[in-house]
């Protein structure tokens, strides 16, 4: 038997983890760079993703001090570059399987992304699939008061419990003092699993006090990150999941 948690509702990440939307961040930040014979590094691309793109973008920037780009330049050429491709994006292996497969045996599901709303909806447009979660997705700009970007763990509570309808207590800026759990809200929070690609969504899905799979690029496996958090599984690709390990209902053999 497997000693993983039993979970009843899933959370997704979506960049990099339900579509290939990674390599267009990475053509487009270094055609950008380029101009200036600079280039972003794995390990510089890991401390971006999954944070909001503002933060992403002054995190990318620190790296060069030395060249004339500002923020509100950098967002500028970027967002226009971005925008032709979104609508070709294409699905990683396996996500269209397990999301059909979750949908038909009733477990919850929802979307938590770090991207904002107007590029959710110009990457997903164009693909079905989404259509399954009936609108349940958490952007990073939803305005949501209070609301911080991953690492923090505040977009998958808000989502477990705005979206899934789970008592998992305080979702937004609950780091400050003060905060107490009830015992039923952390086990709502332990029911909960997290499907992600980045070092920070991975962080926080564990900081949510949820199970994570960690479904990372393999230039990820040698970046360093501060914290002690570790994902419950690390999988190659989607297609890998194995339902019945955290007590889902299995694949059928025609699946």
């Amino acid at each position: 038997m497997s000693s993983k948690p039993v979970v009843e509702y899933v959370l997704f990440d979506m960049d990099g983890l339900m579509i290939d939307s990674e390599k267009i961040y990475t053509d487009v930040t270094n055609e950008i760079l380029g101009k200036y014979g600079k280039e972003m590094t794995w390990d510089i691309k890991a401390g971006c993703m999954g944070k909001p793109e503002k933060e992403a973008a002054l995190h990318l920037l620190s790296f060069f001090p030395d060249i004339p780009l500002t923020l509100e330049s950098y967002l500028s050429q970027r967002n226009a570059l971005q925008d032709l491709a979104w609508p070709t994006v294409p699905l990683l292996p396996g996500v269209e399987k397990l999301v059909l497969h979750l949908k038909k045996h009733n477990i919850p599901i929802a979307v938590a992304t770090g991207s904002r709303r107007r590029n959710y909806e110009m990457k997903t447009g164009h693909l079905q699939v989404f259509d399954y979660f009936e609108g349940k997705v958490v952007c990073g700009d939803d305005p949501k008061e209070g609301m911080r970007g991953k690492p923090n763990p505040d977009v998958f509570l808000v989502t477990a419990k705005e979206m899934v309808g789970r008592d998992v207590g305080p979702a937004k800026g609950e780091m400050e003092e003060g905060v107490e759990l009830t015992e039923v809200q952390k086990k709502e929070r332990s029911r909960g699993l997290v499907l992600e690609d980045a070092i920070p969504g991975m962080q926080a899905g564990k900081r949510a006090g949820m199970a994570v799979v960690w479904v990372p690029d393999p230039n990820l496996l040698d970046v360093e990150y501060s914290g002690s958090e570790r994902a419950d599984q690390m999988l190659k690709s989607i297609e890998e999941f194995v339902p019945e390990e955290w007590g889902l209902p299995p694949y059928s053999l025609d699946s």
